[in-house]
């Protein structure tokens, strides 16, 4: 499959072998098996996808074994696009997806800084989900309640984000790093019951200690009722609120009861910038979100069961939720949480390869710093599982895409890839099938 126009030499192109197992190649095969649908390049699948959307977003939730009924409508109201709905009929749970793993295999990956690395397996992951769920139930949490996180990038923000869709509630978050009254104008519009919170996180190699913030925050939101903190050090938690350990203490882990959702009903509050007035509200819906992650991971980033997904995010970005939306996928999720320049610039470059990630995502501006310093990622590396690097953020300029490829990896997918916050997802995307050309952007999104 080839783009409409090919104006100079490519940097990289998928081997044959490589494309022919690409889980976009399996798509097309079942399109072609399932519907006779046959396209000469990808420009003619994309137009597909946008005409015909009713039927590629039905096929991609067949294709992506989505847990749940879809129900017999998938569009009503299409032609106007605020009022239109999506699988108005359909019915499942966001957690129960991201959840339907299980075994002793690595779910979940742990680094901050300089402290040793913690891991999940999908067993574990998915009885602290029961424990978390059942104190939520034990608090009166109800659908559409919603449940907040003022925590760093951990497994436990991924455990409270599940935990609160399995009871059908909804989730915001917000990193620490954020002052007092940033987190009360955010959280202050959507009025949580319950607060997940930390009592410290580290930055630089310096440890910032929360427990005077965590008092102000609640004192400023009276829409809380439980404040459960987790003890990221290990230590007694001289916070207010309960530690939470001592909070799931009474539980223990058994079958989740996952609440049926709607496809439209709401799943997450994310927030803009706030760069003209105060942080605007915006809504994300259960169905939408999941499938949209299924395909931008699956068909665009051929993200797999066992592979390895890393993006340096917090958790008050969007590509914090497109992280962990890789379990869906049975994928293994790393995080990472502090600085990537400490103790100093390998540090995320040593995960990579000790680790074995096969999807590397960053910034434009953490790989020019990485040539500002000069650091040189395959010194000493091969990087052997590595298949994608993801930026975003900001355009990467062409000299960098020169750099990847000389300093990074030669057989790799380097997919400048573009969206936001208010689609918690991508425009623009990589395509495992396509030629990576200097300074582009390899495709826009199906859909």
């Amino acid at each position: 499959m080839t783009g409409p126009t090919e104006p100079q030499t490519p940097l990289w192109r998928p081997a044959p072998a490589r494309a022919a197992a690409t889980r976009l190649q399996q798509f097309l095969d079942t399109l072609r098996e399932r519907h006779g649908l046959v396209f000469s390049d990808y420009a003619e699948l994309h137009a597909w996808s946008v005409r015909e959307s009713e039927a590629f977003w039905r096929a991609l939730w067949d294709f992506c074994g989505v847990i749940g009924e879809p129900g017999e409508r998938v569009l009503v109201d299409g032609q106007r696009m605020e009022h239109a709905q999506w699988f108005p009929d359909g019915r499942l749970n966001f957690a129960e997806n991201l959840l339907r793993r299980r075994g002793p295999e690595e779910a979940m990956l742990l680094q901050v800084e300089d402290q040793p690395r913690r891991r999940l397996s999908w067993d574990e992951l998915y009885d602290e989900v029961s424990r978390v769920a059942q104190l939520l139930r034990s608090y009166g949490v109800q659908p559409g309640d919603r449940v907040a996180g003022y925590l760093p990038n951990l497994p436990e923000t991924a455990i409270g984000m599940l935990a609160t869709a399995a009871v059908g509630a909804v989730w915001t978050s917000t990193s620490p790093d954020f002052g007092v009254e940033s987190v009360i104008e955010r959280f202050g519009q959507v009025g949580p019951r319950v607060l997940f919170g930390v009592e410290a996180y580290q930055y630089n190699g310096k440890r910032h200690v929360l427990g005077d913030k965590l008092r102000r925050i609640c004192a400023g939101l009276p829409s809380i009722e439980h404040l459960v903190v987790f003890p990221l050090f290990g230590g007694p938690v001289e916070t207010p609120g309960v530690s939470w350990h001592e909070a799931l203490a009474g539980f223990r882990a058994s079958e989740i009861e996952f609440e049926p959702r709607g496809f439209g009903d709401p799943l997450c509050v994310l927030y803009s910038s706030g760069t003209t007035g105060k942080p605007k509200c915006i809504t994300h819906r259960v169905g939408g979100v999941l499938l949209q992650h299924l395909k931008e991971h699956q068909l665009h980033s051929d993200v797999s069961h066992d592979d390895r997904v890393f993006y340096f995010t917090t958790c008050g970005w969007m590509m914090w939720n497109w992280l962990v939306s890789a379990l869906a996928s049975g994928a293994t999720v790393i995080f990472y949480d502090g600085s990537p320049f400490f103790p100093d610039g390998n540090v995320l470059l040593d995960l990579a390869q000790e680790e074995g990630i096969t999807l590397f995502g960053t910034s434009a501006k953490y790989i020019d710093e990485l040539r500002n310093r000069g650091i040189v990622p395959s010194r000493g590396r091969d990087f052997p599982r590595l298949r994608t690097l993801c930026s975003t953020g900001s355009v990467l300029v062409p000299e960098a895409f020169d750099w990847v490829y000389e300093n990074f990896k030669r057989d790799l997918c380097l997919a400048s890839i573009s969206g936001g916050t208010d689609i918690i997802s991508c425009f623009v995307l990589g395509n495992p099938l396509l030629p990576v050309y200097r300074g582009e952007c390899q495709c826009r999104g199906l859909g």
